[in-house]
């Protein structure tokens, strides 16, 4: 029960004072022109000056201050200087350079020829998890019956704990797809985790929202086994216990009004917030540093749970935890040399197969290793000491983002990447290699990415009429492109048809879906539909 003693203090912040909002002070948001807009936060504030400040440093002396500016000078203001030594060292040439991005865009390149077959391969993975339990991609079912009628109303609360940060909310549904929305967001500490909430005395009980982001075995809505921890989380006497009924022993011993309803995850409830706002919504994916999706299945279709006697014509959401994909047998995925080497030498050597493919924890660490295959080959920076590019996950997708999106001639935000993080000088050449050697990385995930709504689409028989998917994650949401690049991967499998798959971004899941689970399944439950259920 202690470990779920410090959210209980955040409930009664946020209920009895919803007009709270505490920011996240790690939150940093970066200035730059328009075309930056996809910068994601990730990025350290030094970094953030250095990057967009090369632009001003094509020459050998600093910019100097404008004597009528009133504004003062940028706290982290950094520039770059062009030495003579840069043109003094050995680079690769043009064509050597062009010679090894040809190689390489055969090894990343997918034809819709071959996205057609991993489609085929997805959709018979998630047919076979839908029959038998302990299958490599499982289908969980989620106990979620139905879309959201859209004339839900009434105040919810939803809790989402993640690896991090801690968010409360207090939701309010209006009916008609209308809500409003007060939230918290804390950053854990050990000192808040021991604060004592206190009690709170209020009239109204409110039905809670369970977001929990870690692996959980369900056998109701209300339920559900921690497998294990991760994210750096380690509680004692947790795995293997109900994390629900320890929750709600602690809401009970601290008085505070709240009655959890549902226990749900970030992609289930993204898949029903985005509905309820948008009913042409039939699927939703999450592309971040993790990857998933979930969709409504036809309960007569999810056989492994025929024994529980639903009735056919009811339907269920179901979490597909599709970054499993193609793991241990390695029989579908177009998987290079690099990404054996990160499959292997990962904490899960031959598990999560896609997710290692199209992930943003990843797609970093990919580039790097090819960097470094061409150090070692002599091919770049000869005479330079890489040993910072060669620490392993060194290299973090966001530097992909900022490489692809940088728009000038010299590619200076390049020049910031290697000068700052790295300690390398580049040429043009060597610049326009990474560029597109990013570009290679990115588009390869986003293709990868639409073989999976393709899979879910085609299963259902979505494509003559269409649907849209409601997407989240920080690659969807900041990478330069991706959004564009799965239409474009749709297309390419679909045909022209492909078009009338649309992909937006979605709905907040773990806040407002998962208050539209709780009261979906508070008015199934009054109704007496599947009350144990």
């Amino acid at each position: 029960m202690a470990l779920l003693f410090f959210i209980d203090f955040f409930l009664l912040v946020a209920v009895s004072s919803p007009s709270i909002v505490v920011f996240d002070p790690l939150l940093i948001v970066c200035l730059y022109p328009p075309s930056f807009e996809s910068l994601p936060l990730s990025v350290s504030p030094p970094a953030c000056s250095l990057l967009f400040s090369t632009n001003m440093a094509s020459t050998s002396k600093p910019p100097q201050p404008d004597s009528t500016s009133t504004s003062p000078p940028p706290t982290h203001a950094s520039t770059y200087t062009r030495t003579s030594d840069v043109e003094d060292l050995p680079h690769a040439t043009k064509k050597r350079m062009a010679d090894h991005l040809r190689r390489l865009e055969m090894m990343f390149t997918l034809t819709p020829q071959r996205m057609r077959i991993i489609v085929e391969a997805f959709k018979d993975t998630l047919e076979l998890g839908l029959s038998k339990h302990g299958q490599v991609v499982p289908m969980i079912p989620t106990y979620v019956f139905g879309w959201p009628s859209g004339s839900e109303t009434g105040n919810y609360l939803a809790v989402d704990l993640g690896g991090t940060n801690l968010r409360v909310c207090l939701v309010t549904l209006n009916g008609g797809g209308k809500f409003e929305i007060t939230q918290a967001k804390y950053r854990l500490t050990e000192e808040q985790k021991q604060e004592d909430a206190g009690n709170m005395k209020t009239d109204e009980t409110y039905s809670l929202g369970f977001t929990f982001s870690y692996p959980c075995s369900q056998d109701r809505i209300d339920h559900g086994t921690l497998i294990r921890w991760t994210k750096g989380f380690g509680a004692p006497n947790t795995e293997g216990h109900n994390v629900v009924e320890m929750f709600r022993s602690s809401l009970q011993k601290y008085s505070v009004p709240a009655e959890i309803t549902a226990l749900t995850c970030d992609t289930t409830g993204t898949l029903i917030a985005s509905h309820y706002v948008n009913p042409n919504t039939k699927i939703a994916c999450i592309f971040g540093t993790g990857c998933n999706a979930a969709y409504m299945e036809k309960v007569k279709d999810i056989s492994k749970i025929s024994h529980l006697g639903i009735g056919e014509d009811m339907e269920m959401a179901i979490n597909c935890e599709w970054g499993a994909f193609d793991s241990f047998e390695h029989e579908h995925l177009p998987r290079t040399k690099y990404d054996i080497q990160i499959d292997e030498t990962s904490n899960k050597p031959g598990e999560q197969a896609f997710e290692k493919l199209i992930s943003g924890r990843y797609l970093g660490e990919i580039l790097r290793l090819i960097i470094c295959e061409l150090i070692d080959e002599g091919v770049i920076f000869l005479g330079q000491n890489t040993y910072k590019i060669e620490i392993i996950y060194s290299f973090d997708t966001a530097f992909l983002s900022l490489m692809e999106s940088d728009p000038t001639d010299e590619l200076l935000m390049i020049i910031g990447i290697f000068t700052h993080f790295f300690a390398l000088e580049t040429t043009l050449a060597e610049r326009q290699f990474f560029k597109a050697l990013a570009k290679l990385v990115g588009r390869r995930a986003a293709r990868l990415s639409a073989c999976g709504i393709a899979a879910i689409v085609s299963k259902m028989g979505y494509l003559e009429e269409g649907c849209a998917v409601g997407a989240d994650g920080s690659l969807y949401n900041k990478y330069p492109g991706f959004a564009d690049r799965i239409h474009e991967g749709l297309i390419d499998i679909f045909g022209d048809k492909g078009r009338n798959v649309i992909t937006y971004h979605a709905e907040d899941g773990s806040g407002i879906g998962s208050a539209i689970v709780a009261a979906m399944t508070k008015i199934r439950k009054d109704s007496g539909i599947y009350p144990d259920l």
